[in-house]
């Protein structure tokens, strides 16, 4: 015979449960379970109980249109998103809320650095306050446009570019990223690892790729795995310190070191191997991305727009010298190159080495355009959506239009290196995109380039 009582109580059991679903399904219709709700916001596209976890899944390898699409959607500056087992998130594309966040009370909001501390450690960008502002100050002595002139120029103009002419398609994506690497270990660590002139990819820069990567997808979904990457994790920090073991070596025996090897803390003592490793880690990510991936985002729409490529060589003509010169005399003549900072601050604008960034809100509070907002939660702003919004720049916010940069005060914004790579190598070659590629960007921290890009270079004049 069958227990009529256990199968009454399963029945109630079952029944209880399917009552308490549905009841959570009614009352978190639109954002994940136990989520706050946000009423006078507008959601991000939600399921019932696991809230956008479905969508930001399904768009991860476009997640940055996603956002866009959803404030244009939405048409709004602020929206929120909620993610199962993850505080609510506003995001927000006003100026005035990001100008607030950053500078207006910048110590109500903490690095939002859960997921890259796993790689960068205590760096700048997992920092606040005073111990962000140290390493920073103290690095800014040692990244300055005076250490980077005279290797960046010698580089571009006697070594990369005569090598890069030749019928076989080059992936200038991957030189760009090659030489910054090359530049930002030497000037960090004081040591020439050559990734630049060897054919083979550099497992640091391999590794280091992933590993960001990685960041960027957990940031994404929580459900992604870090163990998956550990080997990856293991080779750049087991480069990093071994690269600060023969330093330390040589220091002791009176041999040159960097700066960066006599660094000290708030306290005045000695950074140990652990804060070298973060701090100068930090400056060799930054760098390295932010100045490759400028460039070639840079060459691409140059590359797709011909009316704003011969704008630019018109310029570059009129000012740039003939005949090679030295660093310092090629960085006075930059100030004069108006277009050219335009250009650059437009790729800037359209494709932003960070895309998307946040911070952890401390204390409620309440943002200028009167977003209220908890502590706890975390505040993004997407300069990828941003660039996008016609609410910010417009009807042609989506257009590659550098003339919208032309001010008397455009070359003040200026990246010196970069500029002065665009000139260099504008004047001297031709490039130009091989036919069938689909160029994206790849889901990083940064915004690199998918599967990078190929060109064909030529001499401009025989």
């Amino acid at each position: 015979m069958y227990d009529t009582t256990a199968v009454n109580k399963a029945t109630i059991l079952g029944g209880s449960l399917v009552a308490v679903a549905a009841i959570l399904v009614l009352k978190y219709n639109n954002s994940s379970a136990f989520a706050e709700a946000r009423r006078n916001i507008p959601t991000v596209r939600s399921h019932p109980l696991l809230g956008s976890i479905v969508h930001v899944f399904r768009n991860k390898h476009r997640f940055l249109e996603f956002l866009t699409e959803e404030f244009d959607t939405l048409d709004t500056m602020t929206i929120v998103m909620h993610v199962a087992m993850r505080p609510s998130r506003i995001l927000t594309i006003d100026p005035q809320n990001i100008e607030y966040i950053m500078k207006d009370n910048f110590e109500n909001y903490l690095s939002a650095s859960e997921f890259i501390k796993p790689l960068l450690g205590d760096g700048i960008f997992t920092f606040d306050g005073e111990h962000w502002r140290h390493p920073r100050k103290m690095a800014s002595h040692i990244f300055n446009v005076a250490n980077l002139r005279d290797h960046f120029t010698e580089y571009i103009l006697y070594e990369q570019c005569p090598k890069a002419e030749t019928e076989i398609p080059v992936d200038l994506h991957d030189i760009m990223h090659r030489f910054t690497l090359d530049s930002f270990v030497l000037l960090g660590f004081g040591v020439k690892i050559n990734a630049s002139r060897n054919k083979q990819v550099s497992p640091f820069a391999t590794s280091l790729d992933f590993c960001q990567t990685n960041c960027f997808e957990r940031i994404q979904t929580p459900a992604t795995q870090l163990w998956d990457t550990f080997d990856h994790y293991r080779v750049v920090k087991d480069f990093a310190y071994r690269v600060i073991s023969e330093r330390r070596e040589q220091l002791a025996q009176g041999k040159d070191f960097t700066p960066f090897m006599t660094m000290r803390d708030l306290n005045g003592n000695e950074f140990t191997d652990r804060d070298l490793h973060d701090t100068v880690l930090s400056f060799i990510v930054a760098g390295r991305d932010t100045t490759a991936q400028t460039l070639s985002w840079t060459f691409y729409n140059l590359m797709l727009h011909p009316r704003i490529e011969a704008k630019l060589l018109a310029e570059i003509e009129k000012y740039w010298p003939k005949e090679p010169t030295d660093s310092p005399t090629l960085y006075g003549i930059v100030k004069s190159l108006t277009y050219a900072h335009a250009v650059m601050y437009e790729s800037l604008r359209l494709h932003p080495p960070v895309a998307i960034t946040g911070r952890c809100v401390i204390k409620d509070d309440v943002l200028p355009d009167g977003t209220h907002i908890k502590g706890g939660e975390v505040v993004n702003w997407s300069a990828f959506a941003m660039a996008r919004s016609t609410k910010i720049w417009g009807t042609d916010a989506k257009e590659y239009r550098p003339e919208r940069w032309i001010d008397d005060d455009v070359q003040n914004l200026a990246v010196l290196e970069v500029v002065v790579a665009i000139a260099i190598l504008m004047q001297s070659y031709k490039l130009s995109l091989v036919p069938g590629q689909n160029i994206t960007y790849s889901q990083s921290l940064t915004l690199p380039m998918k599967g990078g890009m190929q060109v064909y270079v030529s001499k401009r004049y025989p």
